[in-house]
């Protein structure tokens, strides 16, 4: 099952920390730009830093669904002064909550597959609502080895790496794209985890990251690791065409 939207809340304010880390998110939205479709899903939407941070082009429509009603509602207030992208709206609720007849070019999981249990379920429930050729985004944290209690607080039931995801994506989705970002952040990790052993990390320090490792491993290091090493995953699936599905 998804994260339930009953009394869900989250802890700390590890959203308003990241809101603020503009590399990264200009680095992972040059990534999955060429499959962003027109009418898009956004589960785990917080408080609409996604479709801030993609509000490069108009959409025809932006769904955010989010478990927390304190975000929901927070969220209402920055749709009321304008500062969300036109055509966005935001609701209450999980994939559970998704009507029938609805259904969208692209479905993204931006840091939030990893908070929900059971993934390869969650995965086969949206691909329903997903138009044939049409794709569905996960951008996550990498490696298990990673795995501190940072995770654990905020709720990270797994860090992935591409076996991992692989064996979350159902048929009739298939992987168009999979690979890690971050290689320079990866090694800060490593370090933290090992030496620092620090419980979360500061403002400071997700400025440093955002402002200095994000931009190495996004002009250089990652190019010349070929992708092979990093702190998060991005992959896209794809839902084949009957068609596609049919042939030998």
């Amino acid at each position: 099952m998804p994260m339930s939207s009953d009394a869900f809340s989250y802890s700390g304010n590890e959203l308003e920390n990241f809101a603020a880390a503009v590399h990264w998110k200009a680095y992972w939205g040059s990534e999955i730009a060429p499959f962003l479709g027109d009418e898009v899903l956004e589960l785990g939407a917080g408080l609409g830093a996604t479709a801030r941070a993609l509000n490069h082009r108009p959409y025809r429509k932006w769904v955010g669904l989010e478990p927390d009603v304190g975000m929901c509602q927070q969220v209402e207030r920055m749709l009321g002064q304008g500062e969300l992208p036109a055509g966005y709206a935001i609701r209450n609720g999980t994939s559970c909550d998704l009507g029938a007849d609805e259904v969208f070019d692209t479905i993204l999981y931006i840091d939030v597959l990893e908070h929900i249990e059971h993934d390869r379920e969650e995965l086969q429930r949206v691909a329903r609502h997903l138009v044939d050729g049409g794709h569905i985004v996960i951008v996550a944290p990498a490696h298990n080895f990673l795995y501190t209690e940072f995770d654990r607080k905020i709720g990270h039931h797994r860090r992935y790496n591409k076996a991992l995801l692989r064996a979350a994506v159902p048929a009739p989705l298939r992987i168009r794209k999979m690979h890690y970002l971050d290689s320079v952040g990866m090694l800060a990790s490593l370090a933290n985890r090992l030496v620092l052993k620090s419980d979360s990390p500061s403002a400071g320090q997700i400025r440093l990251w955002d402002s200095v490792m994000v931009r190495a491993s996004r002009w250089v290091v990652d190019a010349l690791t070929l992708h092979r090493l990093g702190k998060s995953i991005v992959c896209v699936l794809e839902k084949e065409t009957p068609s596609a599905q049919a042939s030998p």
